[in-house]
């Protein structure tokens, strides 16, 4: 085998708390992440020599080693010292610096696909632990699903599938830096927190209301200070029948949940956001 072909699948958050600053200077995090159909393609080739080439449809990723997906693999060539390379082909639907996770994606499809090319015989642990190396989203990427996260987000609980949904997303014309969100969220003065053992009560129970009325992410107060106009987006969706909306990650996307495609169609439609992705997309 000398190709192998992978998808890279998007999160969204359904609850997101900080509940502290840790020592080490990473936030400790309780959220419920949440794959969703959005996804990036990627195709992992062998290549003579130890190069690493990065191949994109887009120019908004960096194509060397600032791009995790190239911090993959050659994590797992230096580890295993890998006598060939890689061309590593990125085709980008995940909008970047999104809080979709993008990235994250690309790498754990690139650990997958370095573990089958070069078969390390890796077990999904084995691949989260490494992803653990290179993000903090990036073992939930390995694993996918539906999970409980905490710690920085590596500390995984494995939860049942989430009823399936339709999502409208709206990805604003700019980014976000997660770091800064993180270091201008004052922790004592967070107003509302999620109930995130709620929620889980919810996803037990198949109900998408339930799942809809607990969506709570504390790093809206610090996004939408900046980006007042999120917050609008969000009333935007629910006045068109969203169950619930939210800012996914440190943002600025944000997206609502529907019960039928066709609504949430509908609704996407509907918007007139000059400069904003407007994307569908579905859970469970």
């Amino acid at each position: 085998m000398h190709t192998v072909e992978l998808e890279a699948k998007a999160k969204i958050n359904l609850t997101l708390d900080v509940l502290y600053k840790r020592p080490d200077g990473y936030h400790q995090v309780e959220m419920i992440m949440q794959e969703i159909s959005l996804k990036d393609h990627l195709v992992v080739s062998l290549l003579p020599g130890k190069d690493i080439r990065i191949v994109s449809n887009s120019k908004a990723i960096p194509d060397g080693e600032a791009n995790l997906a190239f911090k993959a693999a050659k994590l797992l060539m230096d580890e295993f010292d890998l006598d060939a390379g890689v061309e590593i082909k990125i085709f980008k639907e995940i909008p970047v610096a999104a809080g979709l996770a993008g990235g994250s994606a690309d790498a754990a499809a690139v650990l997958k696909g370095m573990n089958e090319l070069f078969d390390l015989g890796l077990t999904t642990e084995d691949l989260m632990r490494f992803g653990e190396k290179l993000g903090a989203d990036v073992p939930f990427c390995v694993m996918g699903g539906t999970a409980l996260a905490c710690g920085k987000g590596e500390e995984l609980t494995r939860l049942p599938a989430v009823p399936p949904a339709s999502l409208v997303l709206i990805k604003p014309p700019y980014s976000v830096s997660t770091r800064e969100v993180y270091n201008r969220l004052k922790i004592n003065s967070i107003r509302k927190r999620p109930d995130t053992q709620a929620v889980i009560e919810s996803i037990k129970k198949g109900d998408l209301e339930g799942i809809s009325r607990g969506l709570c992410n504390v790093l809206e107060e610090v996004t939408f200070a900046k980006h007042p106009e999120l917050e609008k987006f969000k009333e935007m969706l629910k006045a068109r029948g969203a169950f619930g909306s939210l800012m996914s990650g440190s943002g600025p996307a944000v997206y609502g949940i529907f019960e039928a495609k066709k609504d949430a169609e509908k609704a996407a439609d509907s918007l007139s956001l000059p400069g904003c992705r407007i994307l569908i997309s579905c859970m469970g």
